[in-house]
Parts: structure tokens; C-alpha cells; sequence
């Protein structure tokens, strides 16, 4: 028997047995994500898997040019040369087309192999080592060998070239890389992500995230089951499990967490590795990433039915997250970091009655007065005596209201003297622009935002009902409010409580009545000026453009963050965090407030009221923060006449 003969033999019996193993270990990761509970499957969007991996998927990973080119090379090269190789030496379909694909496809992939070797010879803090580091050499020596191995068959290289010596060297290599590849992918090596990631994008439990669509409210639960939240790995949902062993330790989630860059005890990476460890059983002490800031590895066990909180993860962990969903939006192979935080705050905040910081306090006040300060619910409108607005139900004048084009929200901002300004310049640019609009008063209820996202989600149920059992007694077009989270909540959340309105923030409609010259502003003057992202109208509901447009409209020329758009970093003030207060090494919003100064602007612009209190709360000297309804307020001109001054405009003060 030649060499080569004995190799194409090897081949086929090492081949055929590797893809047997393969299948049992998938078997076997099957099985654990089959501990998780049921969910509702979209057995379809398996159809959609090569599409939503070469679209979906790789939009995210071409942020990282570098990584994006890397990725195209070894993953499709590794792709395709599995394919073949299975197609030549298993099936033994001995076409020459097929062979100079082979030599092709392996060749693409050893050069994808060297820039993997490139960015893991002096890897940045966010990339996990260990396992990780011998990926690289894997990938080559995989691909070197079968591209060897092709040379004969396409005829470059004379038959049995190298004799027993090549042929030896081949079948070790082939052995290497076939067991990291092929086992890697089901029996937890670095290839996990190929296996666990590909069957994620297709049984993903938000599908309307794919196709350039959106899906960031949270999921209701069943307030009579008899265990709230997750207190186990085995409480979620098994496709949620399934998403956790997706990952590919990237580290982009790390490096765009306000509350890691803050030194507060998260690193959303280590967080979905320890959930890998809950879900499988063990320890983290081979965990070859950042740490939890102020945590050591080594410390923490789990297993699929021993509680996560204080004996896997620290409880601080949880509750340091802002829910701001960059995490999210960074990771390419789409996992929902944010979904699982809540959901295990839900069984701590539900179950045990152990909220941190203000948190139960917080809470009290929601179902004791429906705002989360406190306050009597009668005072809602008092900041509003002068302001001689219409008010859905009976007037003061005992006339019964029950129609306006639009609604306005006003949210908790009625509580608060600073953002009372704002809703003041709203106001006077909504009768600027003649809109026919009405409030709904005192029995308008706190959104329950805030509650949802410390777990509480009786209350949010709660709140979001009345507020609905309220609107629904009433005709409007639209919903307009200055709250990014109020405007998700409405917007995104109540619908699936029966509450189906069309939500639009105050940049939009301001936007829209620009548009239509409805409003008009002064673009005559020069404002040194950046704009500070909202989280929960940027990255939540992908409204970057309006308040943009906004203020290009009235002249001025943006000075951009670094992190902008997509990009920004939260200013601390979403997912409870001032709440709960979770200490760490500086505080989120002097980091954004550095980012402000960096631009070396005078004023940055807001469309939050959090954003608006927290960026002040930063010691000065600093820029001035500003709503950008109130600096439309400043730019505001009269349509008809030679232009009089915003406070010509309107009703109040």
C-alpha cells in the first residue's frame, strides 16, 4: 500500500469517526440546554441561519475591520473546507473541481490564521487567553495540513511526494486539527461558538432582532407561576442557555460596559461564562478573562440546580448593570446580556425582598403613590398651576374631555424642579406649533419602568395597567413624551399587556413639525455644542437622527463624542443604578462628562430627563447641560412676522 493510498483510508475512517463523536457531544450539549425551561420556538429561523450569520451577524463584526476580514477568512474558509473535505474523503466523490476548492478554501483559511496568530501574539486585556491562545496554531496546522494534502490530487506536486515521512508528519497534523475543529465544537473547545452560536442565531428568543429589525422590551412573566425570575441556571429558558454557550469571550461586551470602565464588580463577559459554568457545573477558576473589578477567579462554584446569586455571582454583580444594552449591541453573536441580569433581579427583588440600597424604598413608593419619591399622587400637576393645560376627564371648568391629537406624557419629571424647565419649553413649543394636545393629569401613574428593571415586575404590571385601563378611556393619535424610558415603556412593553399606542419622543415630533414648517428656528447662531446619546432612545428604539437633525436646524455644527450613536456611554442613570448605588473606582457620569470635555464644548445637549440629572450632578466646572427642547426654545422664530423671542411664544413661564 502506497502512501497515499494508506492516507485517503486513514482519512476516511478518522474523518467518519470524528463526525460520530461530533455528534455525540452535540448530544450532549443538547442535553444541557434541555435543563432550561420550556420556550416558544421558531423552528424556521433555522432556515434563516446562513443569512443571519453572513448578514446579521457579520454587520457587528465588521465594526472591527481588522476582525471582520480575519473572520471572513477563517470562519468561511473553515466552512468550506469542512464540507469538502467530508464531500472527498468521506463520500469519496473524487471530482477535480472539488479538490482545487479544497486547496482553495484551506488556503484562505491558513492565511486567516495568521492575523488570528497576529492579534493573539500581544492580545488586548478583552480577549480571553488560555484555551483561546492555542486556537490560532489549531487553525493553521488544520489548514496547512489538508492544503499539503491537496497538493498531490490537483496534480502540483507528483503523486506520493514525501513518502511515509510526509505522510506521517500529515496524519498528526490532520489528527491535531480535526479533534480542535470538529470535537472542539461540541466537547467545549474554543470552537464551541461555531456549534452553540449557529443553532443560537436560528432559535434566538427575540427573531424580530434579525433582518435590520428591533426587539428590546422586556419579556413579561406569569405573576401566578410559582417561582418569579431565575434563581437557577435551570430557571431559564433552555434557548437562553443555549445563547450563553454562543459565546465567543470577544470581550467587546467588556469593553463597552460603563459599569466595568467604572470598576464596579460586572464584566458582562465573566457573567455569561459563569452562567456557562452554572448550566454545565464547576468552578471559574480557569476562567482567562478580565475579573469582575474587585472580585478574584477561583472563588465561585456552580451547577444547573444550585442557586446563582452569592455562591456563582455576587449579588453587587447584578445590580451594578444600567440595563443601557451596549453590552447588547456590541456582541456579535447577539446574546442578551440585559435580559438575564433582569431576570435573575426579579427572583431577588420578587422572592427574597432583597433590592440594594433604596431599592425597597423605591419600590414602597411605587405602590404606595405610584411615583417612586413619594409624593402625594394629587401633587402630580402642581408644578403645572400656570400652565393652563388641558386635561383629559373634567376641566376645571367641568367640561368633559375625552379627545386631542396628541397625548403628553409628562412622567416623574413633574416632580422635578430642573426638569420641569424642559416640560415648560415643550409646552410652549407645542402651542407655537398650534398642536392640539391634552395630559392626563393626576391619573397619569409612573411608568413603571424603574420597577421592571430592579425586577419588581408586579409593580410594572401593575402601573402599566392603570396607566392603560387611563388611556384607553380616551381618544389620541400619538403619545409624546421627553422620557426615553417612559417612551420605550409605552412604546415597547405595554403592548403586550394590551396597551398598543403609537409612542413618539419629543425629539421626533419636533422633528416631524420642523419638517413641516410647523416650527421654525433661528439657525443664525454658533453654539459650541456635542450630544449626549439617550440609552433608551438610542440603542433601545435606534432614534440617533432627530435630535440631530434638530439641532442642525438651528445652525449648529455638532462636535461628536467618541462614543456616539451606537457607541455612546450610558450616563449612568438607567436600570436602577442610582438606586441601588453600587460602589466602584469613579462614577459613570464624570466618565461621560470627560467625554463632553474632550470635544471641548460649552453646552451638551440632552433628550433624557435622568441623562439631564445625572450629567449634572457632575462637579463643576463643566459644560452646561441643556434639554434640546429648551434650546429650540432659544432658537424659536414665529412663522408669521419678523421673528419674536421664544418667550413671546406660548402660555406660562
Amino acid at each position: 500500500m502506497s502512501s497515499s493510498e494508506f492516507l485517503s483510508q486513514f482519512l476516511f475512517t478518522l474523518i467518519s469517526a470524528a463526525l460520530l463523536l461530533t455528534l455525540i457531544g452535540a448530544v450532549k450539549r443538547v442535553l444541557l440546554w434541555s435543563q432550561g425551561q420550556s420556550s416558544t420556538v421558531h423552528w424556521r429561523g433555522l432556515l434563516q441561519i446562513p443569512r443571519r450569520y453572513l448578514v446579521d451577524l457579520h454587520h457587528v463584526v465588521a465594526r472591527d475591520k481588522y476582525m471582520s476580514n480575519t473572520h471572513v477568512a477563517t470562519a468561511g474558509g473553515f466552512v468550506l473546507s469542512a464540507i469538502l473535505i467530508v464531500l472527498l474523503y468521506v463520500f469519496q466523490l473524487q471530482l477535480q473541481l472539488l479538490t482545487w476548492a479544497l486547496l482553495g478554501s484551506s488556503l484562505l483559511m491558513f492565511v486567516g490564521s495568521i492575523f488570528v496568530m497576529i492579534r493573539r501574539r500581544n492580545p488586548p486585556p478583552n480577549l480571553s487567553l488560555g484555551k483561546w491562545q492555542r486556537l490560532p496554531k489549531s487553525l493553521m496546522v488544520f489548514s496547512l495540513s489538508f492544503f499539503i494534502l491537496t497538493l498531490p490530487a490537483t496534480g502540483i506536486l507528483p503523486s506520493d511526494t514525501g513518502g511515509w515521512l510526509l505522510a506521517l508528519l500529515l496524519v498528526i497534523g490532520i489528527i491535531w486539527g480535526i479533534g480542535e475543529m470538529f470535537f472542539g465544537m461540541t466537547w467545549g473547545g474554543p470552537m464551541k461558538h461555531a456549534f452553540a452560536g449557529a443553532l443560537h442565531l436560528g432559535l434566538h428568543r427575540r427573531q424580530d432582532r434579525f433582518g435590520d429589525g428591533q426587539s428590546t422590551g422586556l419579556k413579561a412573566i406569569d405573576l401566578t407561576a410559582n417561582k418569579l425570575g431565575v434563581e437557577k441556571p435551570v430557571d431559564f429558558k433552555w434557548n437562553q442557555l443555549l445563547s450563553f454557550d454562543a459565546c465567543v469571550e470577544c470581550g467587546r461586551c467588556e469593553n463597552n460596559c460603563p459599569a466595568f470602565a467604572a470598576g464596579q464588580p460586572l464584566n458582562p463577559k465573566k457573567l455569561i461564562q459563569d452562567m456557562v459554568i452554572g448550566m454545565a457545573g464547576g468552578d471559574d477558576a480557569k476562567f482567562a478573562g478580565s475579573p469582575y473589578p474587585g472580585i478574584k477567579v477561583g472563588t465561585h462554584k456552580g451547577g444547573a440546580i444550585i442557586p446563582i446569586v452569592n455562591i456563582l455571582v455576587e449579588s453587587e454583580t447584578l445590580w451594578s448593570c444600567t440595563t443601557c444594552r451596549a453590552c447588547v449591541e456590541a456582541c456579535p453573536m447577539m446574546i442578551e446580556h440585559v435580559d438575564a441580569i433582569v431576570d435573575m433581579r426579579r427572583f431577588e427583588t420578587l422572592e427574597k425582598g432583597q433590592t440594594p440600597g433604596k431599592g425597597n424604598e423605591i419600590l414602597e413608593n411605587l405602590s404606595a403613590t405610584d411615583n417612586p419619591n413619594g409624593y402625594a399622587p394629587n401633587t402630580r400637576m402642581n408644578w403645572a398651576a400656570d400652565q393652563n393645560l388641558t386635561v383629559f376627564g373634567h376641566n376645571a371648568d367641568k367640561q368633559e374631555v375625552t379627545q386631542a391629537d396628541v397625548l403628553l406624557w409628562i412622567g416623574d419629571a413633574a416632580f422635578d424642579m430642573r426638569n420641569q424647565r424642559t416640560l415648560r419649553a415643550i409646552i410652549k413649543l407645542l402651542r407655537a406649533a398650534n398642536v392640539d394636545f391634552a395630559v392626563l393629569g393626576d391619573a397619569e401613574c409612573d411608568s413603571g419602568d424603574l420597577a421592571r428593571r430592579l425586577g419588581d415586575e408586579a409593580n410594572f404590571q401593575r402601573l402599566a395597567n392603570s396607566n392603560i385601563e387611563t388611556m384607553n378611556q380616551y381618544n389620541f393619535n400619538t403619545i409624546v413624551t421627553a422620557d426615553p424610558h417612559a417612551f420605550h415603556c409605552l412604546k415597547n412593553e405595554y403592548g403586550e399587556l394590551g396597551g398598543n399606542y403609537n409612542v413618539l419622543h419629543h425629539t421626533g415630533f419636533f422633528a416631524e413639525l420642523v419638517n413641516q414648517q410647523k416650527l421654525k428656528l433661528d439657525n443664525s447662531k454658533e453654539l459650541a455644542l456635542t450630544y449626549h446619546d439617550p440609552c433608551y432612545l438610542g440603542r433601545y428604539n435606534g432614534e440617533y437622527d432627530a435630535p440631530r437633525f434638530l439641532l442642525e436646524s438651528m445652525g449648529v455644527k455638532i462636535k461628536e463624542m467618541q462614543r456616539s450613536k451606537s457607541t455612546a456611554r450610558c450616563c449612568g442613570g438607567g436600570g436602577g443604578a442610582p438606586v441601588t448605588d453600587i460602589p466602584g473606582e469613579q462614577r459613570i457620569p464624570d466618565m461621560r462628562m470627560a467625554d463632553v470635555t474632550e470635544t471641548k464644548a460649552e453646552i451638551v445637549a440632552v433628550a433624557c430627563p435622568q441623562c439631564n440629572l445625572m450629567l449634572e450632578g457632575v462637579v463643576e466646572p463643566r459644560p452646561e447641560v441643556k434639554d434640546i427642547a429648551e434650546l429650540m426654545l432659544d432658537a424659536l422664530i414665529e412663522s408669521t412676522g419678523e421673528g419674536v423671542v421664544a418667550d413671546q411664544v406660548g402660555g406660562g413661564s
